[in-house]
């Protein structure tokens, strides 16, 4: 996708003002006078009536583009009122890779009819695209390249190059294949630019370059062209084949997808939920995750009950507990933020994971203890009262050791599970830190003043 533009944001402000004043011929005119990344962010920042409105003026040209940018959920909203025809349509001038990515959110019966409508070379390219997992490098690749052979001069290359109207975006390189289409290397343009013309393909061509197999998780593929700097890298099947590429801009919606996943995981939410979605569809999503913590805090409250005469013979338990539970649940947290991260870099492996769970559980360890002594010294003072001191601080350093334990080994465990542990890891670690915190302060209470 192209977000290279950018709109001064006195052009959006004006664009608002017209919106709410009414004057839509206006409104109709600037929003196409506006990248289309920029009408998606309208669209995606707009309650659903206005949003619909603005939807209407945009011109039928536009609406390809525009629908490339939108969030899947808001995109799926749009193509459920439009008819195999209107789809096809929209569609032309647009990358296979994004086409194949409009096609998979419609339902099988239209997506058959898009694909018929099309000329037999391009249902051949896209077919190719929707063949691969969305998730996978061939998923993201497009098949639009430019191949050239090794034994060819670069002048010939030129003249070859010349002969064509455009090349496609973000070509950083031509990709030198054999002649069934194995791939060899890559000719770089600027080595083509200010080389002698007479040199051949063979002679100025980079072999050490690894092409991407086209299984490759999309997440891997992401960290490949971050750690190499690229902006564009071929994609291969098993055989070496040469398949499409892979683009920067493809690349840069993975990680933002992924960031997306992980800071709306920890909250049960999907990555594409849109901001301005109507109460009765917002509603029960997030029921769903309410209900999950509910039983976890019936759990939780199970385990104070089992301590209710303690807590009726010294009212202050009921007054600290919260300190407890507290502390465990940041360390964990932190713990756990660190480790999937780290899991998502691609960074944790069966080789390092006993030294971070060693260094997690002595982070743990000294903070507790720093940590113990404070709160020891203020329960007590508070309380006047030495005992209840010196409880809450052996709650304290046995529940952040651990939570940084269960921070570390539960994403670790649910990555084995093929589980998420964005999604899942932050309910189970709550209550494994709120149950071991209840249980270690209510218990050792039970034992001093039973």
């Amino acid at each position: 996708m192209d977000q290279t533009q950018t709109t001064p944001p006195s052009t959006l402000d004006k664009l608002t003002v017209a919106l709410n004043s009414g004057t839509f011929v206006d409104v109709g005119r600037m929003l196409n006078g506006l990248p289309p990344a920029d009408v998606a962010h309208l669209l995606e920042s707009s309650p659903p009536k206005v949003r619909h409105i603005m939807w209407q003026m945009v011109e039928q040209e536009n609406e390809g583009e525009v629908l490339n940018e939108l969030s899947d959920e808001l995109r799926s909203h749009f193509l459920s009122d439009m008819d195999a025809a209107e789809v096809a349509l929209l569609m032309e001038g647009l990358e296979d890779d994004d086409v194949a990515d409009i096609l998979q959110q419609l339902p099988d019966r239209v997506t058959r009819e898009v694909l018929n409508s099309m000329d037999h070379q391009d249902r051949g390219r896209l077919e190719r695209v929707m063949f691969y997992p969305e998730d996978t490098a061939g998923g993201l690749m497009n098949t639009d390249t430019i191949t050239i052979r090794a034994p060819l001069t670069l002048d010939v290359v030129l003249r070859y190059l010349r002969r064509h109207d455009e090349i496609p975006p973000m070509t950083d390189h031509l990709i030198v294949v054999n002649r069934s289409d194995k791939f060899i290397g890559l000719l770089p343009l600027r080595t083509l630019l200010v080389t002698d013309p007479s040199a051949s393909v063979r002679e100025m061509m980079e072999t050490d370059v690894e092409p991407i197999p086209v299984d490759m998780p999309d997440t891997e593929v992401a960290r490949l062209f971050e750690r190499n700097d690229w902006v564009s890298a071929p994609v291969v099947d098993s055989t070496g084949t040469l398949l499409g590429r892979i683009t920067i801009d493809d690349v840069v919606d993975v990680i933002r997808e992924d960031a997306d996943h992980s800071f709306m995981s920890m909250a049960g939410l999907d990555e594409d939920e849109d901001t301005f979605a109507p109460v009765l569809r917002t509603a029960p999503r997030r029921a769903v995750w309410l209900g999950i913590n509910l039983v976890t805090a019936f759990i939780a409250s199970g385990v104070i009950n089992l301590f209710q005469e303690t807590i009726e013979k010294v009212v202050a338990l009921a007054v600290l507990m919260p300190i407890v539970a507290s502390m465990g649940g940041i360390a964990g947290t932190q713990t756990l933020t660190v480790l999937v991260r780290g899991i998502a870099m691609g960074q944790v492996s069966r080789n390092n994971q006993a030294w971070l769970i060693n260094r997690e559980v002595l982070t743990g360890l000294l903070n507790g203890i720093l940590w113990a002594a404070v709160v020891a010294v203020a329960a007590s003072l508070w309380f006047e009262d030495w005992t209840i001191g010196l409880i809450i601080a052996a709650a304290l350093v046995i529940n952040l050791v651990t939570a940084a334990l269960a921070g570390t080994v539960l994403p670790l465990l649910m990555t084995r599970m093929k589980i998420d542990p964005a999604l899942a890891g932050g309910v189970v670690l709550t209550t494994a830190t709120d149950v071991v915190g209840f249980v270690s302060f209510l218990g050792l209470a039970t034992l001093f003043y039973a």
